[in-house]
């Protein structure tokens, strides 16, 4: 997905703290009301100012978004005022969501064609949004694959598919990125992750391994890219009602309800919980914050039931096609 503001709406005057305008000159995007508020004026900020961070104001890209944590964060980011590109594999599906998104935000929405595990689909994704809006400022690797599977009943093609997904794809849509336009304009990138290696999570071999290296990933790229004046974080969001992850791996399984109601919040979280946490690593207010996981599940994975042979069994509700 990749987002540009709209032209010609200005910030909130006065929306500096005076003992910070000091260090920060005249720099609209640091603007401290309420959470809303600030992500709103960063990502509408249409217009390079004095004093501004140095790279151009956001647009936003996450690929692949249809079916993962990231498309939750597209209505979001057009309510901020930013035009967004959302890019999938299936044209059709991303077509149909972004005329949805539009109408439901008035923003605009391209919707394009993209395979993370190709990166001549890459280039040619990035290339038409620059053609259209002449910037990127932020992109989200929402690119996922996963299902429930014990270890030993996990075939090759299907822990390589994951890893090819996730790892692979998050590391060809960021370089690519880096190569066409971050390494000259600086920008954000935000890797979706989890929390499934923390504790080896049982039946998730395969998006665990992939996952814990796009944390490591984020960390190296953060280290080799920040004198670029890029940010680079992971989002690991916990159990979200009403979405396609929970539907796949375990929203209905038995005990469900006990499981969560153990975890410290005793609740799921909620669509918009995730997306306001991906406007935060996204806005200036996240502006010394690179290299690190931002952890947004309740606390979920500190609890969560792991124990394997009282597990046993619950990958046939859920087996892998793959």
């Amino acid at each position: 997905m990749l987002v540009v503001p709209s032209p010609g709406i200005s910030p909130p005057p006065n929306s500096i703290p005076p003992h910070l305008r000091s260090s920060v000159g005249t720099d609209p995007a640091l603007s401290w009301g309420n959470c809303s508020q600030v992500v709103a004026v960063s990502l509408l900020l249409s217009d390079q100012q004095p004093g501004a961070m140095s790279h151009p104001p956001h647009d936003v890209s996450t690929d692949d978004c249809l079916g993962s944590y990231s498309y939750l964060f597209c209505p979001d980011i057009l309510r901020h005022g930013c035009h967004t590109v959302i890019a999938s594999r299936n044209q059709q599906r991303v077509s149909d969501a972004a005329k949805k998104l539009v109408g439901a935000t008035g923003q605009q929405c391209l919707a394009l064609s993209l395979d993370v595990r190709e990166p001549q689909t890459i280039t040619a994704a990035i290339d038409k949004t620059l053609k259209k809006f002449g910037k990127i400022d932020i992109l989200i690797n929402g690119a996922a694959g996963n299902f429930l599977c014990a270890a030993s009943s996990l075939s090759f093609n299907a822990y390589k598919t994951v890893i090819d997904i996730d790892t692979i794809g998050t590391f060809n849509v960021s370089k690519i990125m880096f190569e066409k336009y971050f390494q000259d304009h600086g920008g954000v990138i935000i890797n979706l992750t989890a929390t499934l290696d923390y504790r080896g999570q049982a039946f998730q071999v395969h998006a665990g391994t992939a996952k814990a290296a796009v944390d490591a990933m984020t960390r190296h790229l953060a280290v080799e890219w920040g004198h670029n004046n890029i940010r680079v974080n992971s989002l690991a969001p916990g159990p979200i009602s009403g979405t396609e992850g929970m539907r796949r791996l375990g929203g209905h399984q038995p005990n469900w309800d006990r499981n969560i109601l153990s975890s410290p919040l005793q609740r799921m979280g909620n669509k918009t919980e995730i997306a306001h946490a991906a406007l935060f690593l996204a806005s200036p207010l996240a502006s010394y914050v690179t290299g690190t996981v931002l952890v947004v599940d309740g606390g979920s994975w500190l609890t969560n039931v792991n124990d394997y042979m009282k597990l046993l069994g619950i990958d046939t509700y859920y087996p892998s096609k793959l």
